[in-house]
Order: C-alpha cells, then structure tokens, then sequence
C-alpha cells in the first residue's frame, strides 16, 4: 500500500480535519506546549494487523495542519520487525511505539485507533473465512459493500486478512446482473453487446440465480458465471452442470463463483462444492472493529 497516494493523502487529511485536531481545545489548555511522550499502540485482542502505515501519515499530515515549529513536531515510529501489516498478533503486543510531542499525540490519538480499528477489523474477519475453507482451493473475494471513500483501503485490509480483491468498482470488471438482463432486453441481447464492445482484457460475467438463468447465460456464451443466493446442494450442481458444458463445448474454462449471506457457519460447505471463488460482502460491510488501544506517558529525558 502506498500510504503517501494522493488519494489516501486527502482521506486521512479529510480525518483529521472532520475530528478538527489542530484545535483541540482540551489538549491545548492542559498540556504543556514542550512536553514530549511516548505512546504504545497494544492489540487488546488476537487480530490480524492493518493500517500501520497510516500512523507517520497522520503525524506528516497533522504537522502541515498545525503548522508546529519543527522541533515540535520531530517523532519516531517504531515497531518490531516481525510486526506489520497481514501479521496475526496476540492479545496484549504492542504493534508499535510513536515518541512525540505530547500534545499531537493525544490529538491525533482517536483518528489513528479509528482507522486501524476498522481496517484491522477487516483483516481479522478475512483471514477467518479464509482459514474456514482451508484446503479447499476456493478464494475468498470481497465486493464493493464499502463505506464510501474507504474502499482502496477496506480493499487493502481484505487482502492483508488473505482474501482477494474482486472488481475495484464500476469500471474495472462487467457482471450483467438481472437488473441490466431485465432492463437492456433479455439475456441474449445484453450479454451479446457485452462480449462485442467490452475493454481489452475484461470477461463477462453473468449472475445467475436459478437452473434455469445458468443454463442461459452458458447458451449465450457467459465466460464467467456468479451463482446467487443458491443453497450448498445448488451450487453443486450447477459446478457439474458448468463443467459438463464446458467439457462438451471444449471451449475455455468458465469461472465459477458464489454468492448470498455466506457465513462462516456455511461457507465451507460452498466452498466444497468446488467453485473458484465465494464473494462475501460481510468482510467490509460488517467487520467488527479490532480492539486497539493507545497509552500515553511523558517522556523523563
């Protein structure tokens, strides 16, 4: 992750601006202007970490912010070697140390534990669907179900957690779903302009949420098929069905992918179905945030 893209520049600015840190009125009346500190970022539970680059970004930004006489604004961020992000930690580790002046710390203290709470929440729900279907050979791929504004970064943490990115957004990837069928005319004719006028190097792919859906999108030259809201036992059978197609036309090979309120009770099941890939939106529309704490003490020398 490029923590210095312009992009993610704005969105931590945007952060540090809406908590309004150069301001803080309490901060600013209790604590000496000079006083320098240290604080410790601890994982108060075992989770997968993310969002550790964000943390001199932050400083960086909150410094052009406040506009602090340089040696108001020196600090050092460091943690250990075996520590960064896509690493599983234990309840209890400190995942770095920021040595800083007392009075930046304590206002950049809640927009730093914010986005490495989220992003690190992420993770941690990711690598558990990934370790649920170990084994099985099926990828576990997230959706564009994210928070407006974050998705590179809820992206980043999917795939610090194991998982792998689908379509970043509208235009990278065409998935003909029953809207754009009922809509443009019927499968045949959606599906045809699709295959015609489609950027270099991007497959169609059509949702099909019955037989009788698969059976059409394979008729009409689907190259990848994503099976909705279908039980274990329908995927199955709709993987034979695809691969006895793809067997008998002797064409490429179709990828199969499955979604619709995966859980992690249910997902090995799909994933022993044998499909290539099972999206879930969960991993970013309903992670809960990892508990990450910050303590904070004045510096003696």
């Amino acid at each position: 992750m490029d923590w210095k893209n312009s992009q993610i520049d704005a969105l931590l600015e945007q952060a540090l601006a809406e908590d309004k840190a150069a301001g803080d009125t309490t901060t600013n009346l209790t604590i000496d202007a000079g006083l320098r500190a240290s604080a410790s970022i601890i994982a108060r539970q075992e989770m997968v970490v993310c969002g550790l680059g964000a943390v001199p970004r932050f400083l960086e930004i909150f410094a052009r912010l406040d506009r602090r006489a340089p040696a108001q604004t020196r600090f050092e961020v460091v943690s250990h070697p075996e520590i960064f992000d896509g690493v599983r930690v234990h309840e209890g580790q400190v995942l770095a140390v920021i040595r800083h002046n007392a009075r930046v710390l304590l206002s950049c203290e809640r927009v730093i534990l914010n986005l490495m709470q989220h992003l690190s929440g992420i993770a941690t729900l990711t690598r558990q669907f990934v370790d649920a279907i170990d084994g099985t050979g099926t990828r576990i791929l997230d959706t564009r179900k994210t928070v407006p504004g974050l998705r590179t970064l809820e992206k980043y943490a999917v795939l610090c957690g194991g998982g792998t990115n689908h379509r970043l957004d509208l235009a990278s990837g065409i998935l003909i779903k029953n809207n754009h069928i009922s809509l443009g005319g019927g499968l045949p004719t959606v599906l045809s302009r699709a295959l015609e006028f489609r950027p270099q190097g991007q497959r169609v792919q059509v949702e099909a949420r019955s037989a009788q859906e698969l059976e059409e999108a394979l008729t009409f030259g689907a190259e990848a098929i994503l099976l909705d809201n279908m039980t274990a036992a329908q995927v199955r059978q709709s993987v034979e069905r695809i691969r006895q197609f793809t067997a008998e036309k002797g064409g490429n090979a179709i990828s199969i992918e499955a979604s619709g309120g995966m859980n992690l009770d249910t997902i090995r099941a799909y994933a022993e179905t044998g499909v290539d890939f099972i999206s879930v939106g969960a991993l970013t529309h309903s992670a809960k945030a990892a508990d990450i704490s910050m303590r904070i003490a004045a510096e003696t020398d």
